[in-house]
């Protein structure tokens, strides 16, 4: 059988080519679990900005993206969907710079190379997998109130799903960009090739998965399977094609609590680094090691903390100021202004604070 490299490259044109030589299946990345819950303990862990509610009501929000501008890293933005309806744009204050209405975008991941930024999401109105491409002098040039970003795409499509879609992750395999997307209520994990919008294939994950997040420099796909069974599990993609064989890295009956959901990767090295993973009830070395959990609090700035969170996204980049070791950027289920309910938001929360927790 082949693997997913030579898999890959058999969907590619025949003018594309895969020449990235196969990375040993060495997992240096150590788990911690995001314990989204009401906790008495005081992590001292807390958002240190906010965006405004999102306006849809009930379930809205859902998954946010990261994107970093190299030429001013304080100007980095990020990308939040609201899941009945379209995807917000913020800057790392939290302050809104667009909405683009696009329908029901469950997840939505990132990839930058070169002067490019790639981006994939899942549309539930359609059953889709939409997919743009932006230069990325463009996007942060046209960055303003009511802009649609997604009208400055160079490149842009839309693929049909065989499955009922809810998350996506991008990967790089050999520098092309590669979707991962996951089925809800179901186990089926569709794999698409996105610069010529070929389905590679599907594989079974056993359960109902949800997040998903891919370190492309350890080759390996990370999925949390929320429901019944409740796990997080690794695939190496250097293993034959169609990866049977998961390392389960942690499940409810070990250190994850209620459902796990978003999932995402904190590098300190190329090869090194966390598996961050938001566990909705309460650093692994292969085999992974848990290494801790906390909660993200109330903050002392008056921001409350998060619950029930679904999607997270992280990044190790130095953005400055109080993100010189990186961010995360976590949805909250139950956003209080006081004793307020408000409509669900997004907290941004210097990373810093979690690595003084994890020593």
């Amino acid at each position: 059988m082949m693997n997913m490299e030579q898999h890959t490259r058999l969907v590619l044109d025949t003018t594309t080519k895969l020449t990235k030589p196969k990375i040993s299946a060495s997992f240096l990345l150590a788990l911690v679990l995001i314990t989204f819950v009401a906790c008495s303990q005081d992590t001292g862990i807390y958002a240190l900005d906010e965006t405004a509610p999102v306006k849809t009501a009930k379930d809205a929000a859902d998954d946010p993206a990261i994107i970093i501008n190299y030429k001013n890293p304080s100007a980095s933005l990020f990308f939040g969907t609201d899941k009945t309806a379209g995807v917000y744009l913020y800057d790392l204050k939290g302050v809104q710079q667009s909405f683009s209405p696009l329908g029901a975008i469950n997840n939505i991941d990132v990839r930058q190379q070169n002067s490019e930024i790639y981006l994939a999401a899942t549309n539930r109105s359609n059953q889709s997998v939409e997919y743009w491409v932006i230069d990325q002098d463009t996007f942060f040039a046209n960055t303003h109130e009511s802009q649609d970003i997604f009208s400055l795409s160079k490149r842009s499509f839309s693929m049909a799903s065989n499955i009922d879609i809810y998350g996506i992750c991008i990967g790089m395999i050999g520098g092309t960009p590669v979707a991962f997307v996951t089925e809800d209520a179901g186990p089926s994990v569709e794999m698409w090739t996105l610069e010529n919008q070929k389905l590679i294939g599907a594989f079974d994950n056993g359960g109902e998965s949800e997040g998903c997040v891919f370190d492309d420099e350890n080759q390996t796909l990370f999925i949390s399977e929320e429901e019944t069974n409740g796990v997080l599990k690794a695939y190496d993609l250097n293993q034959e094609y169609p990866f049977r064989n998961p390392v389960i890295v942690d499940s409810r009956e070990g250190n994850i609590g209620g459902d796990p959901e978003g999932v995402a990767i904190y590098k300190t090295s190329d090869k090194e680094g966390y598996v961050i993973l938001s566990s909705q009830g309460d650093n692994r070395q292969k085999p992974y090691q848990f290494i801790s959990s906390f909660t993200v609090d109330d903050s002392p700035r008056g921001i409350d903390g998060t619950s029930h969170t679904d999607g997270i996204s992280v990044s190790s980049y130095n953005y400055g100021g109080k993100y010189t070791k990186g961010m995360m950027i976590a949805q909250d289920d139950e956003n209080l202004d006081g004793e307020e309910l408000k409509n669900q938001n997004f907290k941004i929360i210097p990373f810093k604070q979690v690595l003084k927790v994890l020593k």
